[in-house]
């Protein structure tokens, strides 16, 4: 997957407890029956499972490192990402490993127990430390959007969308993929040339010009990143779309005014789930009694949201802090006791997130020298690939998804409100 550093025992902390945390492992590996994990090091290799039925894959993990063992038995599977990011193990198939662990949940499971155990009170206050306040939001979206406009722009396509895409056929371009992701948005919302669209959640413009563009609506929409807001900024102006599109530095939470329709993609995951009721009554509130919204979420499933939402994983600690995924019924939840929106479709995209991500990714590798160019580590470049391939290998096995709700206030009574599959 990239290159890797030679092989080499870990001076840190000795080779014999390494050694005794490498036994740890494999003692957790014996349990693994679906799929085949080969592990290499400088001690020998090691086969644990077999490709079944149920899963398919063949995956061999080098261990550059045996300090890798050590972190992974204290820090459990955060520790592994870290461990990958500086280099001390590497894997010829990142995603199919990740499959491989969610396929046999009980293995990775095992890894956040016994001594990694320790860490999890750290992870916590590292989490609580980055709530979603006012000031706290701004925070951690600067962390995550504020890194670059021009790295963004090396693996995202021209759109510039930075959500799930649809793509109407295997063969089609991410561009093309991203246009009708936004028209398939347009539509189910019905926006015509009279509505003053709110949208939640900037991106770099991408969805607002399409919709000023194509629907000729007006648009009013607000970010929390101050890279972003300067890019949609620049992009609606020279589009010649500044009559029909404002774009706000504004939190959801000091909004004013009323419109016609509302759209919020892939913002919900940087809420927070303490603050959901807040995000969604003032939605409800901002939305015309006869009013659509349309929300595009990645979601985890509502049976492990209660338990998730207590954990902090790999992509909370070093992606998005402060960031947590809901689940349908999380958000079902909120709407019903606390605004007058109800549910009225919706789709599950999720499996064309895997697609999205692979085309991230592929781009992302064809651009490494320009990642580099502007700046950014090798270490930074691992955290990225371990990133993508973790998402990817999610939504692959269905341990997360993506889906669109389209929500309506009481007094929506179109006829023409037939939900618009992908």
């Amino acid at each position: 997957m990239h290159n890797t550093p030679g092989l080499t025992a870990s001076a840190a902390g000795g080779t014999r407890p390494n050694t005794w945390f490498r036994g740890l492992l494999h003692a957790r590996l014996r349990y693994l029956t679906d799929g085949q994990l080969r592990l290499e090091d400088d001690r020998g290799c090691v086969e644990f499972g077999q490709p079944t039925e149920r899963c398919g894959l063949s995956v061999t993990v080098r261990v550059h490192d045996l300090a890798a063992y050590r972190r992974m038995a204290l820090r459990g599977t955060i520790g592994a990402g870290e461990s990958f990011m500086d280099g001390e193990w590497s894997s010829d198939d990142l995603t199919g490993l990740i499959r491989i662990l969610l396929v046999n949940r009980t293995v990775m499971e095992g890894m956040e127990k016994g001594l990694a155990r320790l860490a999890h009170p750290l992870f916590r206050g590292y989490h609580w430390l980055h709530r979603n306040t006012l000031r706290g939001s701004r925070s951690n979206i600067a962390q995550h959007y504020d890194l670059s406009n021009e790295f963004y722009k090396l693996f995202l396509d021209e759109t510039l969308m930075y959500s799930c895409a649809v793509f109407p056929d295997p063969s089609s371009t991410l561009y093309e993929a991203s246009v009708a992701k936004n028209d398939l948005i347009c539509r189910k919302l019905q926006l015509k040339p009279g509505d003053h669209l709110l949208e939640i959640g900037t991106g770099w413009g991408g969805f607002a010009l399409h919709a000023a563009r194509r629907y000729g609506c007006r648009i009013t929409t607000t970010t929390i990143s101050e890279r972003q807001w300067e890019l949609a900024t620049r992009r609606i102006a020279e589009s010649g779309l500044s009559d029909r599109v404002t774009v706000l530095l504004q939190d959801y939470r000091t909004l004013q005014g009323r419109y016609d329709k509302i759209v919020s993609i892939e913002m919900l995951e940087a809420v927070g789930h303490a603050y959901y009721d807040t995000y969604f009554r003032r939605c409800s509130e901002l939305l015309a009694p006869d009013g659509l919204m349309l929300l595009q979420t990645i979601t985890i499933a509502d049976r492990t949201f209660e338990a998730a939402k207590h954990r902090v994983d790999f992509i909370q600690r070093y992606i998005f802090p402060g960031g947590c995924l809901p689940s349908v019924a999380a958000i079902t939840r909120s709407l019903a006791r606390h605004t007058d929106l109800a549910v009225f479709h919706l789709d599950d995209i999720g499996p064309h997130y895997v697609t999205t991500l692979q085309r991230w990714r592929d781009r992302f590798m064809d651009q490494l020298d320009a990642v580099k160019a502007l700046g950014f580590s090798d270490h930074f470049i691992r955290m990225w690939l371990f990133y993508l391939g973790y998402c990817e290998g999610g939504f692959a096995e269905r341990a997360i998804s993506n889906v669109q709700m389209l929500l309506t206030k009481p007094e929506c009574r179109r006829a023409t409100l037939a939900a618009v599959a992908p």
